[in-house]
């Protein structure tokens, strides 16, 4: 297996007028080798990956890399609506030392299962680095089905999934399809312990941005098919889950990683700082994990 366990979706920080924040990053990756977060999602859908471009992109990847130093794995966001893009961001990932790329589903396009299995086949056929597919229709109006994530499980270079559907009866589905060697990573935090319990191997987390350390230990022991103490612990984490979706992800973790002081107050159009509205809530769901 890849990996296991609890992956952050990294923010990728930024100054107020936009432009990377290159100490910041590597703060945060310190905050994570430091809490033993099993790895990490540079430049994915919290990373804002819609709105750098290109050079922008690979520069955060390959900075990842540079200060994780081999200590914490590398996971690149490289997904892309045109599969020409998708394979020029999952040549740079492999080039600058990735351990793997995360590809979404090419968003916006709609296409065909046909068309997502001959999309992922050229970038997996295009680049030899470990793929993992991600499935999100909740923002790309696109849903790869369980047996067209099969038929590419089929593929040497493709070795897990992140499923951000919340549809848990599809774990034992992909299980069963998939076999016991494909990685299959949660990716929604609210139904993330219970898709471990269920048979999942982890989750690509964005409440791990706030609460890291706890968020390892719940993945530790559904992993190790401790209910109990994976509910309890969930359970503390719940009301962040929960919080950190009360406007458009990553609004709401950027704001809470500048009240810890992580990260400057800054966030690319067309997302904007989050409501004040919504300040009390989150900060009250930080505090009850120790956060604040």
């Amino acid at each position: 297996m890849f990996v296991r366990g609890s992956i952050v979706a990294l923010i990728t920080p930024m100054d107020e007028d936009g432009s990377v924040d290159d100490t910041a990053l590597a703060r945060l990756v310190e905050f994570h080798v430091e809490a033993g977060t099993a790895g990490l999602v540079a430049v994915g859908t919290t990373g804002e990956s819609a709105t750098l471009d290109e050079r922008e992109h690979c520069a955060v990847i390959a900075r990842c890399v540079e200060l994780a130093r081999g200590r914490i794995p590398v996971i690149a966001g490289t997904g892309a609506n045109a599969t020409a893009e998708a394979i020029r961001l999952t040549r740079c990932a492999q080039e600058v030392g990735a351990d793997a790329a995360l590809l979404v589903t090419p968003y916006y396009n709609k296409p065909t299962q046909a068309g997502l299995i001959a999309h992922h086949q050229a970038v997996a056929e295009a680049v030899a680095i470990p793929q993992i597919l991600y499935n999100v229709p909740g923002r790309t109006a696109c849903d790869m089905l369980p047996e067209t994530t099969a038929a590419l499980a089929a593929v040497d270079n493709i070795i897990g999934l992140k499923d951000a559907t919340g549809d848990l009866d599809r774990v034992a589905r992909l299980r069963e399809l998939c076999g016991p060697d494909f990685a299959l990573y949660s990716g929604d935090d609210g139904t993330g312990c219970e898709f471990m319990l269920r048979g999942g191997d982890g989750v690509i987390s964005v409440t791990s941005n706030v609460a890291p350390a706890l968020m390892q230990e719940m993945c530790e022991a559904a992993l190790a098919g401790d209910r109990e103490t994976a509910l309890a612990l969930n359970a503390r984490l719940d009301g962040l889950h929960r919080a950190l979706f009360l406007e458009s992800n990553p609004i709401p973790v950027k704001w809470a990683m500048a009240e810890m002081g992580l990260a400057q107050r800054g966030i690319r159009l067309p997302l904007t700082w989050l409501s004040e509205d919504y300040h009390a809530p989150l900060r009250e769901a930080m505090q009850r994990v120790g956060a604040s």
